[in-house]
């Protein structure tokens, strides 16, 4: 299974821009953050799915721009949940911070500087795979916060229901979309898993139910029932 450009523009509610396809299930579907420009990572701990050093390279979009985040190695390592109070009611996560150190880091840094505040989530998908896709402040799923940074946590990667995961163009190009999932769902493992949901999975699943509007592709478009991140909180206990 692989990352490869989609033949056709991905329809957006605002505007239209090309975007990536991911392959689940033998069927194309688009499951894609901005194409900003890919961490170059030579590194065998790479190759196996852990992050030897966490580098933030700027990229583009640079949406609701927050500046680039200079890793922390002792803040990293602080275990933290996250609180999404939306529209819809709040989604809590347990940051995976052990295991996805910079992904988890740069999560934090954009929420403690209100960059998920106010934006919603743009994209529910309701067959083959099971996600509610959020984290671009423009709506349309090609934006992104300015920065890059490489994968982790992909060996031996699942995405059983209240799987928190970075949405990306490729390898390497994680930015701020991420998505939630509400159902059980096969993908290949080139998502960097970062954080379970603890509490709000029954508000993903209501969310589910409420179906989307077919914009993409039959099962994949824009939610029914609105998800308006309204902010993002963090708690360290």
């Amino acid at each position: 299974m692989t990352i490869q450009p989609s033949t056709t523009p991905r329809k957006a509610r605002h505007v239209k821009r090309t975007h990536w396809a991911l392959v689940a299930a033998a069927t194309v579907l688009p499951l894609v953050a901005s194409t900003g420009t890919a961490v170059a990572d030579t590194s065998a701990a790479a190759a196996s799915g852990t992050t030897a050093a966490c580098t933030y390279t700027p990229a583009v979009p640079a949406d609701n721009f927050k500046g680039i985040p200079v890793f922390d190695a002792k803040k990293a390592a602080q275990p933290y949940r996250a609180t999404l109070r939306t529209s819809q009611g709040a989604i809590t996560f347990e940051a995976l911070t052990d295991k996805a150190p910079c992904t988890t880091f740069s999560f934090r840094f954009l929420a403690e500087h209100d960059y998920f505040d106010r934006s919603h989530c743009h994209r529910l998908t309701t067959q083959r795979i099971y996600v509610l896709q959020c984290g671009d402040p423009t709506g349309t799923g090609s934006g992104g916060p300015g920065y890059s940074f490489p994968d982790e946590n992909l060996t031996g990667a699942t995405y059983p229901a209240g799987t928190v995961a970075m949405a990306n163009a490729g390898p390497n190009t994680n930015g701020s979309q991420f998505f939630f999932v509400w159902k059980d769902t096969k993908l290949s493992p080139a998502y960097t898993p970062f954080g379970r949901v603890t509490a709000g999975l029954d508000v993903l699943q209501k969310i589910a139910a409420g179906g989307e509007d077919d914009q993409n592709n039959p099962g994949d478009g824009f939610p029914n029932l609105p998800v308006n991140i309204r902010n993002v909180k963090i708690s360290t206990r």
